[in-house]
């Protein structure tokens, strides 16, 4: 659990140290949550804001403008986009560097959402290998100018008869992408079952001149160093396992530095980070939006803990700082954090069939963009 990460992380100009990447997560990563990680964490890790829709980006979508706020001292500022065409991929990153809004631009290719999936985006593209050549090079040409990296983050494939990985690891080194990231699940999986790690360590045998980082099943810091260990990557992307657990970054930090683990929070911590969480959604949402989208965290902060079902109940349905206020006020402040809360977290699911667009399967080297896949524009 001390072993020090054995490589320096570079993502183009920008040292991430550890080298630990918040996953981006739709309706979770904000500018607040973002900021809460970044307080237990390393400032100079990465953390990547909500997925971005391209199109959207292009249209100047006010919500999605939104959306892409930073913190003044966020940096490097990490965006995500999706998208299907060449074209609109490579205008979104134009303007998004020509208004200097991000430092880093990763591509989603992990979403395994069949609104999604069966408009050829997502999890399904990288199948595409010329459509998805032809968007790398797009995107690596819009934001090479600015000295802005690019970056790919995708899946082990679409399912276990249709395996994309280390072609899309291959082509995006290729194109000119500055670091990929292996979510070791095929979108058939979904969230379900086991990570494979082996893909990770595969990957990174075929990908030689740029960073390959492992993602999937990190619910603590041991599992980082672990993965690490066992794969060969370069570093770690980590989703689910943060939720209701900002905390986790600073034991990340901890053990890739081969330093000792800070004390896992008692109930009276989670309340207070709990509140701060709320008070920086607030700031950033305002009060009653806030108190809306806080609402889905409540479980995974209290997960494991001996809390009543009336006061969870309540929690579930706040909707006010000062409501807030009072119900952590009812809690057992000396309640220490429980062993069964370490574990997974966040959706699970179950597999499934993987909706795609007619004849996605018939020519992977088709380059032509599905027709009406570019109308997804509702910025995430």
């Amino acid at each position: 659990m001390t072993t020090e990460a054995k490589t320096t992380l570079r993502i183009g100009p920008y040292p991430v140290d550890p080298p630990v990447v918040l996953a981006p997560m739709a309706g979770i990563t904000n500018l607040a949550f973002r900021k809460l990680c970044r307080e237990f964490g390393s400032s100079t890790s990465i953390y990547v804001c909500e997925m971005i829709t391209a199109r959207a980006v292009v249209e100047r979508n006010e919500k999605t403008l939104h959306m892409m706020s930073f913190d003044e001292d966020e940096h490097p500022r990490s965006m995500q986009l999706y998208g299907v065409d060449p074209e609109t991929l490579g205008e979104a990153v134009r303007i998004i560097v020509g208004e200097g809004w991000a430092d880093h631009i990763d591509l989603n290719l992990g979403c395994p959402v069949p609104k999604v999936t069966r408009l050829g985006g997502g999890a399904a593209l990288p199948y595409k290998r010329a459509l998805f050549s032809r968007i790398v090079r797009a995107m690596v040409s819009g934001a090479e100018p600015a000295g802005v990296p690019v970056t790919v983050k995708f899946r082990i494939g679409i399912d276990d008869d249709h395996l994309t990985y280390l072609d899309a690891g291959r082509i995006a080194e290729a194109e000119g992408a500055k670091a990929v990231a292996l979510h070791a699940r095929t979108a058939a999986q979904r969230y379900s079952g086991q990570a494979d790690w082996s893909a990770i360590a595969r990957l990174k045998e075929a990908v030689r001149t740029i960073p390959v980082l492992g993602n999937g099943d990190i619910f603590s810091a041991a599992d980082a160093v672990r993965m690490m260990d066992e794969t060969g990557c370069d570093g770690v992307v980590v989703g689910r396992g943060c939720l209701g657990r900002p905390w986790l970054f600073g034991e990340l930090q901890a053990a890739l530095r081969g330093e000792p683990l800070p004390e896992a929070p008692d109930l009276g911590r989670v309340g207070e980070v709990l509140y701060r969480h709320a008070a920086l959604l607030s700031e950033h949402l305002g009060e009653d939006k806030a108190m809306r989208d806080l609402r889905k965290h409540m479980a995974w902060y209290l997960m494991g803990f001996p809390v009543g079902a009336d006061l969870r109940r309540s929690f579930a349905t706040v909707s006010q700082l000062t409501q807030l206020r009072d119900l952590i006020g009812q809690l057992d402040p000396d309640a220490p954090f429980p062993k069964d809360a370490e574990g997974p977290r966040g959706r699970q699911g179950s597999p499934g069939k993987v909706a795609l667009p007619h004849g996605w399967l018939d020519d992977p080297d088709d380059p032509a963009v599905p027709e009406g896949a570019d109308l997804m524009h509702s910025g995430g």
